[in-house]
């Protein structure tokens, strides 16, 4: 990358964690700490929590007809998330080992924090856990595409590409052919440099995928 594109990524950095010390301060005014990965309240939030909290039968009932009729629907989705990560999962501990490539932890991207919530009640809790699980395995399944990219192909795409994942940016230039077989190899040192001890020890397969002589 230029010298110029690395400030501008530099510049993106810096307001990521400016935005980050942000929320902190908001997070500040809840009145709320984490303690071993609790979250923890004071007592007298937890009381002003639970009184604004809706009852659960009357939140039911309140529900609109096609919100019921929809909600099947929904909640069906768990299937193919469920299917989605452990398929994902199979798929990193089998093929990532091989290739030295290390392992996503699942468990930095699947948080369900929200149950600490005593405002919210049983249905509210339970469509928090499936969004959070729900965006969480999408997220999870995204770094993993992401790092498979990285190492076997990564080139920007010609047009521009909403959403792209935070390595895309390090990708070798689209018809850039000069550099290209050179950028990958340093992109897939990149990812092994990014093992820890046990990973960057594990069995490594012969490189059959670049095709150079």
């Amino acid at each position: 990358m230029s010298d110029y594109t690395d400030r501008i990524l530099g510049k993106i950095h810096e307001l990521e964690l400016e935005l980050e010390a942000e929320f902190a301060k908001k997070r500040a005014g809840f009145r709320y700490g984490l303690e071993r990965g609790r979250v923890l309240f004071d007592q007298e939030v937890i009381r002003r929590h639970h009184e604004l909290r809706k009852a659960l039968i009357p939140y039911l009932l309140s529900a609109r007809f096609w919100v019921v009729v929809t909600a099947p629907v929904i909640y069906s989705l768990i299937v193919a998330f469920v299917v989605l990560d452990l398929w994902v999962s199979l798929y990193q501990a089998i093929c990532f080992r091989v290739y030295g490539i290390p392992q996503v932890r699942r468990r930095d991207y699947l948080v369900f924090d929200r149950k600490s919530l005593a405002y919210l009640n049983a249905m509210e809790k339970l469509n928090c856990a499936y969004c959070s699980y729900a965006n969480g395995v999408i997220a999870y399944v995204r770094e993993v595409a992401a790092r498979t990219e990285q190492y076997w192909c990564p080139i920007k795409q010609a047009r521009r590409v909403i959403g792209t994942h935070a390595r895309y940016a390090g990708f070798s230039e689209y018809g850039d052919a000069e550099h290209y077989r050179e950028r990958l190899r340093a992109l897939r040192e990149d990812l092994k440099d990014e093992a820890g001890p046990e990973e960057a020890s594990g069995g490594q397969a012969e490189d059959v995928s670049s095709g150079e002589s």
